[in-house]
This record gives C-alpha cells, sequence and structure tokens, in this order.
C-alpha cells in the first residue's frame, strides 16, 4: 500500500512544468486515492496483536450490521481477527506450489485461514486446498477475486500428475481439490478433474479426496464423470440463499441448478459423501438460512459449513452484516438438528477448513470398517 502511493506521488509530483489545472486535477486524484483507502481496513486490522488485552477487545464498539444505503465499510470484529501466514510448512508448501506451477485457492480467494492451514496449526496437520485448470475462471461472481475471462489459458496436461506428485510427498489424510469454471470447455474440465482424482488414488489409495467443483452449467454427464472417479467427498457450495443468488453468483449459477446437481451427484454414486456451504453476512434472513438448509437435506446433502462472508476486495459486495459466534453456534446446532451428518460453522470457517481435521475423516474410516466387518469370507 505504501509503495504504490509513493509510487503515484512521484508520478504526480515529477513533472514540474505541466500547467497548474493539471497539477491540481492530479492532486486531487490523489486525495481521494488516500481517502478510499483510509476508509477501507488496514494491515492492523487482520492481524491479531498477542500485546492486546482483552479488555480492548471487550471494549469493541463497531457496528454489526450496516443499514440499507450506507457507504461506510463496517469495522472488523475481534473475532475475525487472524495471525500472520508464517513457519516452516507455510513456506515449505508455498514453494513447492510455485516449483510444481499449482495454485490454490487459499491464496486466490485471500483465505483468512491460510497460515493455520499451510503451517499444521495447533495439532501439526497441513491442509492445502489445490485449485485445478489455472487460476482464470470463466464466471464473475460478486462475491469471489479469482481471476476471470472469457477464454482462460488452455489446461496444463501435466497438471494431476503434478497435483498428484506434491500431494504424495506431503504425507496428508484428506486433501480437497477445488476448480475455476471453464464454461468456455466442451466438458467444463470434468475429465481433467477426474483424470487427478485417480492419479492421487493411484499413488495413495488411503488419501482421502474431497472434490469442490463447479455446477457444469447442469450438464449431468459431467456430474457423473466426477461422481465416478473415485472420489469420497462430492463438494458444490449453494453459497447463499434463493433470493440472494442472482445478486451475489455469476448470472449462469442457480440456486436450483446447485441442488440438482448434489442430488444427482449421490444417485451417480450413494456411497459418495456430499457436502455444500453457505456464506452469511450478505443480508439474509434466519428463515431463508433454515430454507436453505432444508433444501439441502431434500437433495441428500450430508455435510454442510456456514462462515462469515468477507469483502476480498472494494470491487467486490460489501458486508452487510458480522455474525456473531453464538449466532454461528446457533445454526450449528441447528444443522446437527435437521440430520447432517456433520454441520461446521463459524466465522472464520470455510468450505475446505482443515479439512483433515474435521469428522469427515472419522466418517469416512468409520464406513470402511463397517465395509470390511460386514464383508462374507470367501469358502475355503
Amino acid at each position: 500500500m505504501y509503495v504504490m502511493l509513493r509510487a503515484l506521488k512521484t508520478h504526480v509530483e515529477a513533472p514540474i512544468v505541466v500547467a497548474t489545472r493539471a497539477a491540481s486535477t492530479n492532486a486531487e486524484k490523489l486525495e481521494e486515492i488516500r481517502e478510499r483507502l483510509a476508509k477501507g481496513p488496514n494491515f492492523q486490522d487482520f492481524v491479531q496483536n498477542p500485546d492486546n488485552t482483552r479488555s480492548e477487545w471487550e471494549q469493541y464498539d463497531g457496528k454489526l450490521r450496516r443499514e440499507k444505503g450506507e457507504e461506510q465499510r463496517l469495522r472488523l470484529p475481534p473475532w475475525l481477527k487472524t495471525t500472520i501466514p508464517v513457519g516452516k510448512n507455510y513456506a515449505k508448501i508455498k514453494a513447492q506450489m510455485r516449483e510444481l506451477k499449482l495454485s490454490t485457492v487459499c491464496e486466490e480467494a485471500r483465505c483468512p485461514n491460510i497460515g493455520e492451514c499451510w503451517g499444521g496449526g495447533e495439532h501439526g496437520t497441513q491442509t492445502a486446498t489445490i485449485m485445478l485448470m489455472g487460476d482464470t475462471c470463466t464466471r464473475g461472481c460478486r462475491f469471489c477475486s479469482v481471476k476471470t475471462a472469457r477464454k482462460p489459458p488452455p489446461l496444463d496436461v501435466n497438471e494431476p500428475v503434478n497435483t498428484a506428485t506434491a500431494i504424495a510427498s506431503w504425507g496428508l489424510d484428506y486433501i480437497v481439490l477445488t476448480s475455476v469454471d471453464r464454461d468456455d470447455l466442451p466438458d467444463g474440465g470434468s475429465k481433467h478433474i477426474a483424470e487427478t482424482v485417480r492419479e492421487i488414488k493411484a499413488r495413495n489409495s488411503n488419501i482421502f479426496v474431497e472434490c469442490l467443483v463447479p455446477d457444469f452449467r447442469g450438464n449431468l454427464e459431467c456430474v457423473e464423470t466426477i461422481a465416478n472417479s473415485g472420489l469420497d467427498v462430492y463438494a458444490h457450495n449453494i453459497e447463499t440463499v434463493e433470493k440472494l443468488t442472482p445478486y451475489v453468483r455469476d448470472r449462469r449459477a442457480h440456486y436450483r441448478q446447485t441442488l440438482q446437481v448434489l442430488t444427482e451427484a449421490k444417485r451417480f454414486n450413494p456411497n459418495l459423501i456430499t457436502k455444500s456451504s453457505i456464506m452469511l453476512g450478505l443480508g439474509e434472513t434466519d428463515e431463508e438460512i433454515e430454507n436453505t438448509l432444508k433444501d439441502l437435506r431434500e437433495a441428500g446433502v450430508d455435510c454442510v459449513t456456514l462462515g462469515q462472508y468477507m469483502q476480498p476486495t472494494n470491487k467486490h459486495l460489501k458486508v452487510i452484516e458480522y455474525v456473531t459466534p453464538e449466532k454461528f453456534k446457533h445454526w450449528e446446532e441447528r444443522g446437527n438438528e435437521l440430520g447432517f451428518l456433520y454441520t461446521a460453522s463459524g466465522p472464520l470457517v470455510r468450505s475446505s477448513y482443515k479439512a483433515g481435521e474435521f469428522f469427515i475423516t472419522s466418517i469416512l474410516e468409520n464406513r470402511k470398517k463397517r465395509q470390511n466387518a460386514t464383508e462374507v469370507p470367501k469358502e475355503q
């Protein structure tokens, strides 16, 4: 931020001979930029300072909801402040990603948990969500910071092998694969994703693989390709409530289409665990959240996550409300009451947040044990 302002200042002040009127215009533009930056969150807003006393956090007096017509950003509440990503594990994964030319949604989506997940957190388990098919999406959802283009670069044919190679070297129990939308491809990239899953399983069949995939514009052949690729968890995010879907998501994404994709994935492969995610803080009501959870259960979805929407840049949707941890706890309890196998609900929860440490691994392991126990031994 400082470098950008410094460069702008040099650009404005260097041509001493320019007309006074032009200089005045440039100065006004610079001042406007400074004001815009001042209104946004600064670096300290995203860093949890261990020297802060508890009383300072308790004295937080910011508003949690932005009223209709208000343009001012909401101040970041204390429960959303995270630590700086550091550590050997974090550096190792980042270096390997660069070497193998792999993208991660952790970086592209500016996830606040990247330090904890890549660094291993308190349990030392590394979790990284690899983003397949490049870093450029054909869609432009208003909540997402991933780059967009009508025709992104061609797929990297080496990506499935490179991805499997990296994962095998990490010694993980659980890996999440996600991807950009590639509406420019006839199959939406479904065969590319399926090949990656098969490459991973070929190297270590004990790794649980979750795929957070696009809707493929409702093409059920693509859904079937992914569902029968050997993965364990089929994830597709509904993102928000039905009323807000046209406002929040790309016009090609539809609430009912998402439900159909999740329903059909389970029909193609009944052994799959299906999963979806909801962002809160975009102006949805409690009734709308309740209805969305019920719709997901009716679609046979097994696991659901709920997390706080965070505005990635000034160009994206503003946060309407910062939902309290107590409210997230309520939705966790409600999800469990509705019969989800697992409900993760919290301000910093993301669809792939620390997946290996959540209950999905236990669910899958228990299923394997039950299957092995019920197998009838062959007669001698």
